[in-house]
């Protein structure tokens, strides 16, 4: 969402909880993940928690061969794939594709996802997101995003994934799954309904609530709504309680009228951006449990 603030939209009372342990599951599908955390090198720039080298993936960075014009991309998978191997398209926060997506990208390339990140702001004018803390440019940037456009990157990226393979743009094997956050968020739910032929799957954290509505004051309403009707993929969401600008109660509305497999969590501890580990917002307890909720998630509903 292009108008959310990830710097002011957390409240001030947010406090950080100790960070309470990863599962097995976590620890294999992402290995360095504890000595980071170990470290205090998280929420705030740090080398990455699986590299560019690690041997038992392949990074490229694809061009993509969508309508309105090439687009580049930042990609990852597992050296041994095969047809079968799901595939994640990852819609980029306000950010950019920066540090951190690329390395979400490779985490979930660790956890034998072929998984690919659209650079969305190609051509925009948008700086490097590394390390960056200025939101004023990236806000300029996504203010240009056209959504037509977008939808038609975004699907690029997953039929990037099934091409690799020689498989058609919506030909199973192999299911691809859409996860994207804040203003990528957004997309990526927009993607799991206008795109459904394409994607089986979707995981959204902290992507906005009211769609259309004029004001994000009062109860939300029903039109503010009305796109859970046509939601048609499994839905899983992750939100924090202390978000200012996704309001917890829309939250609970909007899972309320929910009629797909859903599973929505809202973190009390956490608020907006909390699963950005290279930044300030980042809250390692709710971080942790998201990540493991949504391997799981996306390994019942992809493989």
């Amino acid at each position: 969402m292009s108008d959310i603030d990830p710097t002011r939209s957390t409240s001030s009372m947010l406090g950080r909880r100790p960070f309470l342990g990863l599962s097995t599951g976590l620890v294999a599908a992402a290995g360095s993940i504890a000595r980071a955390l170990a470290n205090e090198q998280l929420g705030k720039p740090h080398p990455p928690i699986v590299p560019e080298d690690d041997p038992a993936l392949v990074v490229e960075r694809p061009e993509l061969a969508a309508a309105t014009g090439a687009i580049d991309a930042y990609a990852a998978y597992p050296r041994e794939n095969a047809t079968r191997t799901p595939g994640i398209v990852v819609v980029q926060h306000i950010w950019g594709v920066d540090a951190q997506i690329r390395d979400t990208v490779r985490r979930l390339a660790k956890a034998g996802f072929v998984t690919v990140a659209p650079d969305l702001y190609a051509g925009l004018g948008a700086p490097n997101g590394d390390n960056s803390t200025d939101y004023a440019p990236f806000s300029a940037a996504a203010a240009k995003l056209v959504d037509a456009t977008v939808d038609d990157q975004i699907r690029a990226a997953a039929v990037w994934i099934r091409s690799r393979v020689g498989q058609g743009p919506a030909q199973r094997p192999p299911k691809i799954g859409v996860m994207g956050f804040c203003m990528g968020g957004s997309i990526a739910l927009r993607a799991a309904i206008d795109d459904a032929q394409v994607f089986d799957a979707a995981v959204i954290f902290y992507g906005k609530v009211r769609w259309g509505a004029e004001s994000d004051e009062g109860p939300i309403t029903v039109m503010a709504l009305s796109y859970t009707d046509e939601l048609k993929l499994p839905f899983m969401g992750q939100y924090g309680a202390r978000d200012t600008s996704i309001k917890p109660e829309d939250v609970r509305a909007m899972q309320a009228r929910l009629r797909v497999p859903n599973d929505i969590k809202i973190y009390d501890e956490a608020g907006h951006a909390f699963f950005d580990d290279t930044r300030a917002r980042y809250v390692p307890s709710a971080a942790a449990d998201a990540w493991k909720r949504t391997l799981a998630w996306f390994t019942t509903y992809l493989r």
